[in-house]
């Protein structure tokens, strides 16, 4: 079973980090791109003997404890199982 966790900032949240990027990608030419929010992906391998509601609750809890800063971070996870 693996889930996929997609962190990004808040949206209120300065990104200097996409406003990098944004102006490399405008450098190179790439000038079609009106903004980029720069974000995580984190993929865990989780045991398969999991009940579906647990692994969900756990996710959450791992996100919420650990993997995301909730302050100025929002993110979202999707299980294959």
């Amino acid at each position: 079973m693996k889930a996929r966790i997609y962190i990004k900032l808040k949206p209120e949240v300065l990104d200097p980090q996409g406003k990098a990027v944004s102006g490399g990608l405008k450098t190179l030419g790439f000038d079609g791109v009106r903004d980029v929010r720069v974000g995580k992906y984190i993929v865990l391998d989780m045991d398969e003997g999991i009940a579906d509601a647990e692994a969900e609750k756990q996710v959450k809890d791992m996100c919420e404890v650990l993997l995301v800063n909730t302050v100025i971070e929002e993110y979202e996870f999707e299980i294959d199982t």
